[in-house]
């Protein structure tokens, strides 16, 4: 993303985004040069298999990552970077300006303290409320995210929720700041379908009540369907591909998306064999040279081979109404080719 990054308040902009962790067997680089723009109250699906970088994005965007871990490049959070602020700047803007969800709420939660006392240190951390004002606080945010009966549950420990409840309770105490922008990490994992469909509900009707952004992290091509304006599709710790939600699964740009939409079942007309990806994605310490991709891609040539690709802007694609898509970039050598081919035709075997 080469644009002038947006300074309004609630507005993120990611530039060159490294994180590097030491090794006795060298430098192991988990996010390599990630860019990212997110507009104020725009949620943004982050996608991509296990392995590809997306939790360490999102924790490195906080600095939320410990030695022997390395962070560099650029978050610009309102105008501000926050890779430079003082510790006591930045725990400033955690939980209060930024709030993150984490993936597991069985083992984000402290199981020896009540979820009413959890909520109660985010709300002493971020506001000015006295005791009496931080209890009538947290019985609201459990009745904002739809837990039944808030002041009765306040005193329960997390073992005595369900895992959906749990869920809810992390969303409740990431929103007791009133955060601009919340980074939900895998939020609907291992949860069944009903349940998912409550919690992603549940975000949708939270953007739209408090006007805050969204970063959402999955691995579910359905959840970014269902809930995102835009996504951004990462592989081997790099962000391959980004555009509107509804333009990039009508014509994907890179062969790795591509596989992504083929490998899910579709409603409708004569049933198909799904498609899949072959291979697995590389560790930290086997990426190989150029495009770390080519080794799983039928499009690849020589070029793919000897150089990375950039992102880079590519021709804007159509919406299923016939308007121009803008914003899409593909860090794809053929992504023209890639577009030709179409989603319905079998992903080509790697040459």
């Amino acid at each position: 993303m080469t644009g002038v990054a947006d300074t309004r308040p609630g507005a993120l902009a990611v530039r060159g985004l490294r994180t590097v962790f030491a090794s006795p067997a060298g430098p192991l680089t988990a996010v390599d040069g990630v860019d990212l723009d997110l507009a104020p109250g725009e949620i943004l699906g982050l996608v991509g298999e296990s392995g590809s970088g997306k939790s360490v994005t999102l924790r490195s965007l906080l600095r939320l990552v410990r030695p022997p871990g390395r962070i560099a490049g650029e978050v610009l959070w309102g105008g501000r970077d926050l890779l430079g602020l003082r510790p006591g700047e930045l725990r400033r803007v955690r939980g209060r300006e930024i709030a993150t969800v984490f993936q597991e709420p069985m083992t984000a939660l402290n199981p020896v303290l009540t979820v009413g006392r959890q909520i109660d240190e985010s709300l002493r951390a971020h506001t000015g409320l006295d005791a009496r004002g931080r209890r009538a606080r947290g019985v609201d945010l459990l009745d904002l995210v739809g837990i039944p009966a808030p002041a009765t549950r306040l005193a329960d420990y997390p073992h005595q929720f369900s895992g959906g409840m749990r869920q809810r309770a992390m969303i409740a105490i990431a929103l007791a700041g009133e955060p601009r922008l919340l980074l939900a990490d895998e939020p609907t994992t291992a949860l069944d379908v009903t349940i998912q469909d409550q919690i992603l509900k549940l975000i949708l009707a939270l953007r739209a009540r408090l006007g805050m952004g969204v970063i959402l992290v999955t691995h579910d091509l359905g959840v970014v369907a269902q809930s995102c304006d835009r996504v951004a599709v990462m592989y081997a710790g790099r962000i391959v591909e980004t555009g509107p939600v509804a333009a990039l699964f009508a014509e994907p740009r890179h062969a790795y998306t591509r596989g992504l939409i083929g490998s899910v079942p579709r409603a409708g007309g004569e049933r198909r064999p799904l498609l899949s990806i072959d291979g697995t994605p590389p560790g930290l310490g086997a990426r190989p040279a150029g495009c770390a991709f080519h080794p799983r891609c039928g499009f690849a040539t020589d070029a793919c081979r000897r150089e990375a690709p950039p992102l880079a802007a590519v021709a804007p694609g159509r919406e299923a109404a016939g308007r121009e898509a803008p914003g899409r970039e593909a860090a794809c050598w053929h992504h023209a080719a890639v577009a030709a081919a179409g989603i319905e035709a079998p992903v080509p075997e790697p040459a």
